[in-house]
């Protein structure tokens, strides 16, 4: 397995001998490909880890959404107002998306 020195993605080969990244780079293969064969595919119901955006990666709580009534949310602290005051606390619903703050 080898990996694009460029964005650090898999080389998947092609069927023009080569191995190419999603980014674009390309390398050419010697003769013998072989090695770089694909022997499993993937089933419908194989486990995926998801990574971007769209991820939920902060921690949650037990807070009542204003726009829906859902009760629980995810949260982060940020510094909003000058440093020797408290931190503002966010949350955003986990069924709405609706983001609220609260302050100490």
């Amino acid at each position: 397995m080898e990996f694009c020195p460029e964005c650090g993605s898999m080389l998947l080969p092609t069927e023009d001998n080569e191995l190419k990244c999603s980014c674009g780079y390309t390398k050419k293969l010697s003769k013998d490909k072989s090695e770089y064969n694909v022997n499993e595919k993937i089933k419908e119901n194989d486990s995926v880890i998801e990574k971007g955006e769209d991820v939920n990666t902060l921690p949650t709580t037990k807070a009542v959404c204003p726009e829906c009534g859902h009760t629980e949310a995810s949260w982060w602290l940020q510094q909003t107002r000058s440093a020797d005051e408290a931190e503002t606390r966010f949350f955003k619903c986990l069924k709405c998306g609706h983001t609220w703050r609260e302050y100490d």
